[in-house]
């Protein structure tokens, strides 16, 4: 079988992609300095490595309310925390800006030497609390181009979480064609928002519609639903089940900032996979 990009990137069948979500940034509440910040996010990183993840992707997850365009502050502090981060780890590592800030994301993945972005909006129009986002999956591939960073792979979000469909009636796996046609390495799957697991319904039906192009789930995948849930998916981004503590009721992301991922729960959720290959 021939070999597809998350198994070239990762070196793993089915990959797990710790997310490393920075404390809030210059310019938002929460606001540290970057020591305290690089602190936290290197403690959690070696966490996600001595608990066997497969990858690692950074994304500025606490800064709150996010742009659809980042500042140039944003810009500055993840690259810089980007830089850090790859210095000290084997493992891949990709680059997520929020909301959709694509340019900023491929920019930074460019220079850090990422090996993946992830774009939310990709081929929908979805209406945010922070404003419509129109897909704009041409100037995406077109950027890329531009800046000589066609190798760093796109793993690009369907009807993402967070998020409401502006044509309510779009179906899930004419996104997914879409987005393989108009150029994603990689789809991913959410549920409705952070810490929701994606619909197993639709999990299957996005399978069967793009046969084994690679897919892998943006949210809510626990040692709970993993088996259940990689009989059709190829991978997953892991962060909130991680992290230690219970969830809080109307805290967006579910836990704050403040808190670390767990070594024990990564260890944990590892070994249940390793269960899934016997």
């Amino acid at each position: 079988m021939k070999e597809n990009i998350l198994q070239k990137i990762f070196k793993a069948n089915k990959p797990i992609i710790g997310a490393l979500h920075f404390s809030p940034m210059l310019g938002y509440e929460g606001f540290t300095d970057k020591e305290t910040i690089l602190k936290k996010a290197l403690s959690d990183l070696k966490a996600f490595e001595k608990g066997g993840v497969n990858g690692i992707i950074i994304e500025n997850n606490y800064d709150l309310p996010h742009k659809i365009k980042v500042g140039a502050e944003t810009i500055a502090m993840m690259t810089l925390f980007g830089c850090e981060i790859i210095k000290r780890t084997k493992l891949p590592v990709g680059v997520s800006v929020l909301w959709n800030d694509y340019k900023a994301a491929l920019a930074i993945a460019k220079v850090i030497k990422a090996k993946f972005i992830r774009v939310p909006v990709f081929v929908d129009n979805v209406r945010t609390d922070f404003g419509e986002i129109y897909g704009d999956s041409r100037n995406v591939i077109e950027y890329r181009k531009s800046i000589n960073a066609e190798k760093i792979a796109l793993f690009t979000d369907i009807q993402v979480k967070h998020a409401e469909m502006l044509n309510k009636n779009k179906l899930l796996i004419v996104s997914a064609k879409q987005a393989i046609e108009a150029g994603s390495d990689c789809i991913i799957l959410t549920g409705r928002w952070t810490g929701d697991a994606p619909n197993l319904e639709k999990l299957k039906k996005a399978r069967n519609a793009v046969s084994d192009f690679p897919i892998i789930l943006g949210s809510g995948v626990s040692k709970e639903n993993v088996t259940e849930l990689f009989e059709y998916a190829d991978g997953a981004i892991v962060s909130t089940s991680l992290k230690e503590g219970e969830n809080i009721v109307g805290e967006r992301n579910v836990k704050p900032f403040q808190v670390s991922i767990n070594l024990v729960k990564v260890k944990e959720f590892m070994k249940q996979l390793k269960k899934n290959d016997r």
